[in-house]
């Protein structure tokens, strides 16, 4: 694959993945946080279930793959995304993308404290950094009811669902099981567990099933949980490292969809928190490519 083309994925990438979280507070709008997020969950999930198994003739997961499915769908979809839903309803569209931005320093993190990988003096400034970014970001949002610390601590807990979730499913065995039959199986199973809590707590008056709903269910569905994974995986295939460089575009991208779509506003506080958040993956990152090298 030619540069030219790996940097137009990468462009893709970077904005389809920014743009959820204003797709997200779109949605809300019009819906409650599981409704909105189980929709999103099986429409996408039916699609790349027979994508893998009705186009592509994947084999089906045998056995243990079944649990490990199950339980990566749990984390990655359940807690994460019902959680995440949950925290747009009071946070920015901005800070959202700035908190999805720095799971790498969650992972990292998180497999440092209990898999034994080594803490380094990068590892602790980065941490440092970009918790500084989403606290200086948030700031002013807080003043101006943007966003609030109960939506702020929900963010946080459903990007540490998700950063468990990665570590998880990289730990584990997989064999030749394809990545789409995986990704299809979880998001299925994501939200049949989801489902019960959607039903429970839904109330008809806070739902209107229109045009902004739908809009920003196929948004999320198709162009995001399909279109942006799918680059995800183009860029990590040709070279991991300098895949995850394109994470550093989120916060930018996504505080810039926010404010042109949702006119949130932009300010110094978002610029440094941008800069802060951004300098703490490139330290992550340059760590991260001197143990590969080592």
């Amino acid at each position: 694959m030619t540069k030219g083309k790996l940097i137009w994925i990468g462009i893709v990438f970077a904005i389809l993945w920014s743009s959820a979280s204003t797709a997200t507070k779109i949605g809300l709008l019009s819906s409650q946080p599981f409704v909105l997020a189980v929709s999103r969950f099986f429409i996408a999930g039916v699609i790349m279930i027979l994508f893998a198994h009705g186009i592509n003739k994947n084999r089906l997961p045998q056995k243990k793959e079944w649990s490990r499915i199950i339980i990566y769908g749990l984390l990655n979809v359940s807690i994460y995304l019902g959680l995440y839903a949950l925290a747009m309803q009071r946070v920015s569209a901005g800070l959202g993308t700035m908190a999805i931005g720095i799971n790498p320093v969650f992972i990292n993190f998180i497999s440092m404290l209990f898999f034994g990988h080594k803490v380094t003096q990068k590892n602790i400034i980065s941490l440092l950094l970009c918790s500084s970014g989403v606290l200086v970001a948030a700031y002013p949002l807080l003043k101006n009811s943007y966003a609030t610390v109960n939506g702020i601590f929900l963010l946080l807990f459903s990007m540490i669902a998700y950063s468990v979730g990665t570590i998880y499913y990289a730990r584990k065995k997989w064999n030749d099981l394809n990545i789409i039959t995986i990704n299809g199986w979880q998001t299925i199973f994501g939200g049949l567990i989801l489902l019960p809590v959607a039903l429970l707590t839904y109330q008809q008056q806070k739902n209107s099933f229109d045009l902004r709903f739908f809009g920003a269910i196929f948004w999320l569905a198709i162009p995001v949980s399909i279109g942006a994974v799918q680059c995800w995986m183009l860029l990590l295939k040709q070279n991991a490292v300098l895949a995850s460089y394109w994470l550093f575009l989120c916060p930018v991208v996504g505080f810039l969809i926010a404010a042109i779509l949702l006119k949130e506003p932009i300010s110094w506080y978002t610029a440094v928190g941008v800069l802060l958040v951004t300098g703490g993956l490139y330290i992550l990152q340059q760590s991260d490519r001197l143990v590969k090298k080592k």
